[in-house]
């Protein structure tokens, strides 16, 4: 099955999880703007046009915790993101769909 690639330019901005979407095989993120119902803590990435990139998670005493590094499209639809000096990355996602409005990766 061939991917669709996708379209980058819609990538660079803040992306904060909405599991209230997702479904056994799909993550979804929406933009931090979206209306999002009250939730404990919610992952999210902000991936800045430069490259940079920034990634928020819930630290194991329900704070923020957020880690810096850098991000790139691969393979028309892989995200792979880059903490440091690492030639590889420690995050990889497939994006099953993205528009200004929802990203879609496979769990």
């Amino acid at each position: 099955m061939m991917s669709k690639k996708v379209n980058a330019d819609v990538l660079p901005q803040w992306w904060v999880h909405s599991h209230e979407e997702d479904t056994e095989a799909e993550m979804v993120f929406r933009p931090a703007t979206f209306n999002f119902p009250p939730s404990r803590g919610r992952i999210s990435f902000d991936l800045k046009p430069d490259g940079s990139l920034a990634e928020s998670g819930i630290a194991p005493d329900d704070r923020r915790l957020e880690t810096k590094g850098t991000w790139k499209l691969e393979d028309d639809n892989t995200l792979a993101f880059y903490t440091g000096s690492q030639s590889a990355p420690h995050r990889v996602m497939r994006i099953t769909s993205v528009d200004k409005d929802r990203l879609v990766i496979k769990k």
